[in-house]
């Protein structure tokens, strides 16, 4: 494919396509199931208040269920894939737009069967569920039981619901104020003043020129000076809303709110923070290094994406791509690397930009047809190829969970979802610094590969942290004012970035800028996701059959455990602060890999 042009979706061959017809054969045939979705949810209305009367009325009841569920999945799945390929196709966008007002009608009209369901009396629905005939449904009902004593009466649930809904004006207003209303200037550069943005931002603090990092530095934290009462009111809003439900629900705070789901220990929270503070004087020597590599004479804020090391000239087909990524799959298996490598060349992937089609890239599929990967794949770029393993990762993640379990349990959590995926990553960083004799690109992928791990282990911990304080203060009755968020923020920095680092004034207005603090007590699971996948690609590099089956148990495990009892069958246990402890030993041999590599 001609990569200097980008071509419109209609010009765009075929074998550079995913094949959505896995999914529909053709367009008729989605219009038919999107129609059958208001039927089903009328069918599964006709159990209302009814389901305690026998175990065969709840497992009638359940089956219409899966199959309006999944036919739900199904369908939006397909909408969903065709806007992204092509949004701006307005029959793409109506098809998305119709999906998803059918699909919240049926939602709201069945809204009933959980309440009821958890409403029967608890020996008997005990007695019915283990019962064969359940098999399929009985983990499913026993995690909506642990939730129970969580759940209130139907008007309190509709009353809480509707709060939710006025909850998330912070986060859609923190979204348009940030991306759409404030203005962020411009930045002089060689070619010309060029606009300065909530996306070409992180472009601008990877350039050379220091003049340039400081310049879009400075006037993109100025600009978050100038609304940051506003900010600081928004994320207020958006705590006291984790609080009220926290409150509303009997949990003791926000954190076992979000924890209690998962199944997730909040040790295991605290563990995090305590292993990586106990690492921090290897974070500080990494800046350290960074300040002398820059030989500048102070380390600044807008000094620390900037790359080490120089660009490494590289040009890998497509095809080449799926190569490496077979050859550095080897230690799961041929199953698994022709699987994933069948479904790379194959239907699943939809590999280049066209216009229109959404950047970046992203694995999402259904329970049946192909586990789909949109890429924006560029030759030029290796770090294209580091993408292509990972959401093939979460692709091979989500086939091997619907193969091995019925669709009520097969979806896994987010707390597991990045583990085969970074697992990947970190087998391709090994294979091609394994297979390369060049010096300067040895020292780039090490480069790369500690940055990585700082930006997804180091730097979401200290999110993490962030948002455990501040939940804490208004727990215990501090309202957020803007002077708070900033000292309790300037104090993270400090200790996280340590001795090396000189901040600038406006350096803690960074902890107004962050998205992922509107979805509270998210960012952990990135720190704890690197630690699991980083620790099971050693177990199972170093080891042997068994040390594979373990990991392959995990993958198929789907939904059938709680993700902690999952990853400890994998053979990583997460309740300890040993997995944690190991990644962090494995980038403290990086940061010593680089000042070899790059010290004189």
């Amino acid at each position: 494919m001609n990569t200097t042009v980008i071509p419109e979706r209609k010009d765009v061959p075929a074998r550079d396509r995913w094949d959505l017809t896995a999914l529909y054969k053709t367009t008729t045939d989605w219009e038919r199931a999107l129609a059958r979705i208001p039927e089903l949810a009328r069918e599964l209305v006709s159990y209302k208040g009814s389901l305690a009367q026998s175990a065969q009325t709840l497992l009638d009841a359940l089956r219409r269920l899966a199959e309006l569920e999944e036919l739900s999945e199904l369908t939006g799945s397909y909408a969903f894939l065709l806007t992204a390929e092509d949004a701006g196709n307005s029959a793409n966008q109506e098809k998305q737009g119709r999906y998803l007002m059918t699909a919240t009608a049926a939602e709201a009209e069945c809204s009933f069967l959980i309440p009821e369901l958890q409403s029967i009396d608890e020996t008997t629905l005990s007695e019915w569920i283990s019962t064969p005939d359940f098999n399929d449904y009985r983990i499913w009902i026993q995690k909506l039981l642990r939730m129970k004593p969580y759940i209130l009466s139907e008007k309190e649930e509709r009353l809480l619901t509707l709060q939710s809904e006025s909850g998330r004006t912070a986060r859609k207003t923190f979204s348009m104020l940030t991306n759409v209303d404030m203005d962020f200037g411009t930045v002089k550069t060689p070619e010309g003043e060029m606009p300065l943005s909530q996306t070409t931002y992180s472009q601008f603090l990877e350039n050379p020129d220091r003049n340039i990092r400081k310049e879009a530095y400075t006037k993109f934290y100025g600009t978050f000076e100038i609304h940051k009462n506003t900010i600081a009111s928004l994320y207020e809003g958006s705590v006291n809303q984790d609080i009220f439900e926290a409150r509303s629900r009997g949990y003791s705070s926000a954190r076992e709110m979000a924890l209690f789901p998962d199944k997730i220990p909040e040790t295991v929270y605290d563990n995090l923070i305590t292993a990586v503070h106990e690492n921090l004087p290897v974070l500080h020597r990494y800046y350290a290094l960074r300040k002398k590599i820059l030989d500048v004479p102070e380390l600044k804020h807008y000094d620390v994406y900037v790359p080490l090391t120089k660009d490494v000239k590289t040009h890998f087909t497509y095809e080449q791509a799926v190569e490496i990524i077979r050859s550095a799959l080897a230690p799961l298996g041929t199953e698994y690397t022709e699987t994933l490598c069948s479904g790379l060349l194959g239907g699943w992937v939809d590999k280049y930009e066209n216009k229109g089609k959404r950047s970046g890239a992203f694995s999402a599929g259904a329970y049946t047809g192909y586990p789909y990967i949109l890429l924006n794949y560029k030759a030029d770029v290796l770090r294209d190829v580091f993408t292509m393993a990972h959401e093939g990762g979460h692709s091979m993640h989500s086939l091997y969970s619907a193969r091995s379990n019925p669709f009520m349990q097969y979806n896994y959590t987010i707390f597991e979802a990045e583990v085969a995926s970074t697992f990947n990553e970190q087998l391709v960083f090994e294979y091609l610094l394994n297979n390369t004799h060049d010096p300067a690109m040895k020292a780039y992928l090490v480069s790369n590969r500690t940055a990585d791990i700082l930006a997804t282990l180091h730097r979401q911990t200290m999110f993490a942290e962030y948002e455990m304080q501040t939940h804490a203060l208004v727990e215990s009755g501090t309202p957020l004012s803007v002077d708070v968020l900033r000292a309790t923020y300037r104090k993270l920095l400090e200790t996280y970035f340590g001795p090396d680092m000189e901040f600038e004034p406006e350096s803690d207005l960074e902890g107004l800028r962050i998205p992922h603090f509107y979805n509270a007590f998210y960012v952990y699971k990135y720190a704890t996701g690197i630690s699991a996948a980083l620790a099971l690609a050693e177990r199972v590099t170093n080891g042997g059959e068994t040390e594979r089956a373990d990991y392959f148990a995990f993958l198929k495990s789907g939904g059938s455990r709680y993700p902690a009892e999952s990853l400890k069958k994998a053979g990583v246990d997460m309740e300890s602060p040993e997995p944690v402890t190991a990644a962090l030993k494995k980038f403290e041999r990086l940061v010593a890999d680089l000042e070899r590599m790059l010290l004189p």
